[in-house]
């Protein structure tokens, strides 16, 4: 939270530490449901989140990924609604929390850190309108393509330069790229096929990153 913590004052900041609290969660395990009051700022301390959707026949979408250190949960709050969305653990995360009410107190006395929250909303916001595009009217390898690079730079790549930092269920990386996951499987085949990518299991190499790119930017 250092990001937000340096704007603050040292009275700001024993408000928040004596309000504030820390809860881990297992993987897949609900952090909140759609439908349910926004109470919580969230800060991803440790692990992956994601924020999805039940949709038709329910079928999710994956809206947005959470790394460590972002924020979240917060938006609905300011809006005077209830979570139109969920979230939950891709894998064990560990996870702050601050009451809103205390967060809104402060953001009424520092106008520094509301103009810190419409950063981040305003930033949020830039993401899921060029991803709404994306999902809408790229072609399947395109949407696919991408949602390997949002991993890469969502959680970066392990020791060996080129595995991405995260183990995804086909059915999820289907839900991130907005396809039925029988088209997911076939996707990831064909990249493999054409040296773009490497998969072992859940286990994701990219080779040729360049190549992937561009058939994101043009898919």
């Amino acid at each position: 939270m250092s990001d937000m913590w340096a704007i603050l004052n040292s009275e700001e900041k024993r408000t928040l530490t004596d309000n504030f609290h820390i809860q881990t969660f297992r993987k897949n395990e609900m952090i909140y449901s759609e439908g349910e009051k926004a109470t919580q700022l969230m800060c991803l301390l440790k692990g992956k989140v994601k924020i999805y959707k039940d949709g038709v026949g329910g079928r999710s979408q994956i809206i947005r990924l959470i790394r460590p250190v972002q924020y979240f949960g917060y938006r609905a709050y300011f809006a005077n609604e209830d979570y139109v969305t969920a979230a939950s653990a891709f894998e064990s995360a560990t996870i702050g929390f601050l009451p809103m009410e205390i967060v809104e107190t402060q953001i009424r006395k520092n106008n520094q850190l509301a103009y810190f929250f419409i950063k981040e909303l305003a930033k949020d916001l830039g993401i899921s309108d060029a991803r709404t595009v994306n999902l809408t009217q790229k072609h399947i390898r395109g949407r696919l393509a991408e949602s390997l690079i949002v991993l890469k730079e969502n959680y970066g790549l392990e020791e060996d330069g080129a595995t991405l930092n995260i183990y995804m269920a086909r059915e999820d990386l289907a839900n991130l790229s907005n396809m039925t996951t029988s088209n997911a499987i076939r996707t990831l085949s064909c990249f493999a096929n054409e040296k773009i990518i490497v998969v072992d299991g859940r286990k994701i190499k990219i080779i040729d990153e360049e190549k992937l790119k561009k058939i994101s930017r043009f898919g």
